[in-house]
């Protein structure tokens, strides 16, 4: 099968394929020939570097349109695309780029001072590039190259057109152990699932597409990418602000896009006098994800967006979409995450391995997912890969219940993990960094009810005996060892944690006071 960005460039080569308006200044737009140069030209300058199939290609940086042309770039070359979270810190950022044994990078002028730092504890990394801006001063030996690099390769796509299944993607989630796990994916010229999922929702190559999330997340850059397939229009922003995104929904007649709950919060709580200066009317199609919209944000939405354009799905970086809600359910089937999306089948099993056929909230079971979509390994994890599947059937560790009619509900979660304004947090990661304070005996990590963020993460705290801490002094601490969006928002500090006979920490125990009453919470891509 050709290269869609290549026969998008023949057909409608006068077609704009991404805009980068910052709301100063000209905006950047690429038209779908000028996009396929410019990814030719990046794919080129990379196999001067030695990437080939199967290679990885790290990139870091927020939303531009050079993300979008490294991910069309990696895939010409058959190489696999590494995102690398721009948010972290040089600690969790250096795991990351040696575990993925990324060969080169592709940077963002404002992450670049950051990898020069780490030159010398990435010895696999060997070369990067700098894009919007450049090299910081003193990287030194031509380690970091410039966009003069890739302007000088040539135009025209690369010589060999890489075999399918070699071309793949990294996107890095956490497990339970708190180390990051590398899911990968690889591309197939016709995935049945998510041809289904295009078909139901109904999207069309004149939908305009914007990216409401920072493309390192499966959900962002995978829609995005079924909006290229098509030969859609994309609008980039760079980083979010409400206001802003309302004015390109209005200027770009943006019909589509795929978001959390905490930036739709922002904006459907903006004043009445600001949402009134912006025409929403073009919306068509805005999937919620990421976290669970609640009802009353549901609601919100509803009074400021036409009502046919909310969809929901529910699902995983490793297992795809599994579940869609339609826009005629949003409101029949509270709490419900949808059916099985096209092409998807799920079955529920309960803990001693037997599958769960009963109906109802008294008949849990931990959801499994079979599909075209499902991820294919874990990089250098096959353990960890292993012990996630039953045959071809896969989970993430939710917990969930159908009803009579085939609606499924996420109640619980195997795991512990965090869903905090669309961002998936680890409590283990949080747990090992605060546990380097001298001060800290032990901590127990989780997620507390937030009505802007879903949940936020709350620290209960042991202090060594003697020892004397206070919670900001904590929160201080933890910026040092972990991204903004891991530091505690509350801490609290308690004689002793509770728990089993076994020494293992009761957390339900911990959070029973903080969700009393506002029922169990459940996570989506």
């Amino acid at each position: 099968m050709p290269d869609l960005l290549t026969t998008h460039a023949q057909n409608q080569p006068d077609k704009l394929a991404v805009i980068d308006d910052r709301g100063s200044g000209e905006p950047v737009r690429w038209t779908y020939r000028e996009l396929e140069e410019r990814s030719n030209r990046l794919a080129n300058a990379l196999a001067s570097l030695g990437i080939g199939a199967g290679d990885k290609v790290l990139w870091c940086g927020p939303n531009s349109p050079e993300v979008v042309a490294v991910i069309a770039a990696t895939r010409k070359l058959g190489a696999v695309a590494v995102a690398v979270n721009y948010r972290l810190t040089a600690d969790e950022a250096k795991y990351v780029i040696a575990h993925s044994d990324a060969a080169v990078g592709y940077v963002d002028a404002e992450q670049a001072p950051m990898f020069a730092g780490l030159r010398g504890e990435v010895a696999r990394l060997r070369q990067v590039i700098v894009y919007g801006g450049d090299p910081p001063a003193g990287a030194g030996d031509g380690w970091m190259l410039g966009a003069d690099f890739v302007a000088a390769a040539s135009a025209d796509p690369p010589a060999d057109e890489p075999e399918e299944g070699v071309a793949g993607t990294m996107i890095f989630t956490s497990g339970t152990t708190g180390r990051p796990k590398g899911a990968v994916r690889r591309m197939r010229a016709a995935d049945a699932t998510a041809i289904g999922l295009i078909m139901l929702i109904g999207y069309t190559p004149d939908d305009v597409y914007m990216t409401s999330g920072p493309l390192y997340h499966s959900g962002p850059w995978g829609f995005m990418g079924g909006a290229l397939a098509l030969g859609q229009t994309v609008i980039v922003q760079r980083k979010f602000d409400a206001e802003d995104w309302l004015r390109l929904v209005a200027t770009y007649r943006v019909s589509s896009t795929f978001a959390a709950p905490a930036p739709i919060r922002m904006v459907c709580n903006l004043p009445g006098e600001v949402k009134a200066r912006y025409d929403r009317s073009s919306m068509k199609r805005m999937i919620a994800n990421a976290a669970p919209w609640s009802m009353a944000l549901k609601h919100q939405y509803l009074a400021d967006f036409p009502p046919e354009s909310l969809w929901e799905v529910y699902g995983s970086t490793e297992l795809g979409v599994n579940c869609v809600l339609e826009p005629a359910d949003q409101l029949r089937k509270p709490g419900s995450c949808g059916k099985a999306a096209p092409g998807v089948e799920i079955r529920l099993f309960d803990a001693a391995g037997a599958e769960v056929t009963g109906i109802g909230p008294d008949h849990p079971g931990e959801l499994f997912a079979r599909s075209t979509g499902v991820f294919d390994e874990y990089y250098k994890q096959q353990d960890s890969y292993e012990s996630a599947r039953r045959g071809d059937f896969h989970t993430v560790g939710d917990i969930a219940y159908r009803d009579e009619e085939g609606y499924f509900y996420i109640c619980d979660r195997k795991s512990d993990m965090i869903i905090t304004g669309g961002m998936n947090v680890y409590p283990a990661e949080i747990e090992a960094a605060l546990e380097q304070h001298a001060a800290v005996y032990e901590a127990a990590v989780f997620g507390i009810p937030s009505e802007d963020w879903g949940e936020a993460v709350h620290a209960e705290v042991v202090l060594r005996p003697g020892a004397s801490l206070t919670a900001e002094d904590l929160v201080a601490f933890s910026r040092e060892h972990l991204a903004s969006y891991k530091i505690p928002r509350s801490v609290s500090f308690i004689a002793e944690l509770p728990r089993t006979g076994s020494g293992k920490v009761l957390k339900r125990t911990l959070r029973a006071p903080y969700w009393a009453g506002q029922g169990a919470a459940s996570p989506s891509i």
